[in-house]
Formats: C-alpha cells, sequence, structure tokens
C-alpha cells in the first residue's frame, strides 16, 4: 500500500509519501509545497490544490492521510489553516482518493508513543523509522508522521471494522433463527 501524508498550511504545505509492506515502511518521496504569501487567498489556494494534484500524479499513492485541523486561540487563523486544509481535500478527492483523518495528537502518539511530542522528536523517529539519511524539514516529517499513522492504525480499523461486521451478521442471523422459531 502507498500512502500519501499531508500536513496542510496556508504558507506551507508538507507532503510524504511511504509504501508499506507488511510492518515494513519505506520512504518515497516527500517535501514543502511553498505558497506565495503576495498573492490573493484563492490563488494561495490554488496553489495548494494544483500541487498536490501533481504529487498525487507522480506519486501514485493509494490512499491519504491528513490530519485535522485543531481549534487554535485566534480564530481567524483557524478559519485560514480550514481553507488550506480544505484544498488539500479537494485535490486528493479529484483524484479519486480515500482519505483517512487523524488528529496531531494521534499522530504524534503513533510515531513517537507520546502525543505532546515536540516537532524535533517527530523529525527525529520518522528519520529513524524510514531509515532517512538526514533530518526531514518540519513540514516533510509532519506530513510523513500522518502517513506512518495511517500504516500503524488501517490494519487495526480494518480488523475491528471486520469484527463489527461480523458481529453484526451473527446478531442477524440469530434474531431471525429466533423469530422462526417464535413464528
Amino acid at each position: 500500500m502507498r500512502i500519501l501524508g499531508v500536513d496542510p498550511g496556508l504558507r506551507r504545505t508538507g507532503f510524504g509519501v511511504i509504501d508499506v509492506m507488511g510492518a515494513k515502511l519505506s520512504y518515497v518521496a516527500s517535501g514543502t509545497i511553498v505558497v506565495p504569501t503576495d498573492i490573493t487567498l484563492p490563488l494561495r489556494l490554488k496553489v495548494i490544490l494544483d500541487n498536490l494534484r501533481q504529487v498525487v500524479e507522480d506519486t501514485q499513492p493509494d490512499v491519504a492521510a491528513l490530519e485535522i485541523v485543531f481549534m487554535n486561540t485566534n480564530p481567524a487563523s483557524t478559519l485560514l489553516l480550514g481553507q488550506a486544509r480544505g484544498a488539500a481535500l479537494c485535490a486528493l478527492a479529484d483524484r479519486n482518493l480515500a482519505v483517512h483523518e487523524y488528529t496531531a495528537l494521534q499522530i504524534k502518539k503513533s510515531v513517537v508513543g507520546a502525543g505532546r511530542a515536540a516537532k524535533e522528536q517527530v523529525q527525529m523517529m520518522v528519520q529513524r523509522l524510514l531509515m532517512l539519511d538526514g533530518v526531514p524539514s518540519p513540514d516533510s516529517a509532519d506530513a510523513l508522521a500522518c502517513a506512518i499513522c495511517h500504516a500503524h492504525v488501517a490494519p487495526l480499523t480494518e480488523k475491528l471494522e471486520k469484527m463489527n461486521y461480523q458481529s453484526r451478521t451473527s446478531r442477524g442471523r440469530s434474531r431471525v433463527r429466533a423469530g422462526r422459531l417464535l413464528g
């Protein structure tokens, strides 16, 4: 499975792509989309949209993982970040990718083992987990961490969904049998 992780931002949007084969994680690509600040908001959002479309086209991921926006102390900043996130979601949806969303706390806990980890800790763990030669930039590291989080969470989620489906199916059969017995 190839996973594209995205760390959306209106100034800098990080992306990271990894391959997952069983428990083995392999680095594919990463980078930062630097959005010019001297252009209008609609054009800034278009930069994110167009560049993420190109990343998807170039790397051909099977699935995407995106960081969920947290409520900032400044509502205006939160709103702007949400718009950047929306542009990223549109780029991924435009390429028909399933998108899984994780909070920063979930991502840090999955990668570092502590939900309140510092950015430097995330960078170092991403470097170690993917056996990179150097420390990735903060935006790339956050995006790669998001992809790693999905790699860790997806197998468990699939198993739980399968168990839940089987449980619902077996309960449904029991009711039908009980209904026939009473009928």
